[in-house]
């Protein structure tokens, strides 16, 4: 068996209409982001705060790159901003193919200026670090 190196990508991008701020919309796209990491291979988290989304994504660099380029061509997004490529040693995000990141207030203070399009990489990375520590663990 060939164990490809891993690959994180962290990336913010605006949401369009009501995926940015309808919560049945968010649960939909959770859902299908879940379905398709299953099948690709992919872990990760995805926040929605002020009309925009963050998102950690793991896995290898050519399932990376489809799912971006697939990002890329959604009409829920536009602006996709990459914070962060870079390879990685472990997935930090193992157990959650779509891990829905709750927005409480100790995440919104790491926020600068309360919104996602000013976050930098370094903070992007504490950010989904946080994010990761309060996650409940799947059944």
């Amino acid at each position: 068996m060939i164990v490809l190196p891993l690959h994180r990508v962290i990336y913010v991008s605006d949401a369009v209409g009501a995926a940015g701020s309808n919560l049945l919309s968010f649960v939909e796209i959770l859902g299908v982001s879940d379905r398709n990491n299953r099948r690709d291979h992919l872990t990760g988290a995805l926040l929605c705060h002020g009309g925009r989304f963050l998102q950690v994504i793991e896995g290898a660099r050519g399932d990376l790159d489809m799912l971006m380029n697939r990002l890329r061509a959604d009409p829920r997004h536009q602006n996709i901003r990459i914070l962060s490529d870079e390879p990685v040693a472990s997935r930090r995000f193992d157990a959650w193919a779509m891990a829905q990141a709750d927005v409480t207030p100790e995440i919104v203070a790491l926020i600068p200026d309360a919104t996602l399009g000013a976050l930098s990489a370094s903070r992007a990375a504490t950010l989904m670090n946080a994010i990761v520590s309060r996650l409940p663990q799947p059944a």
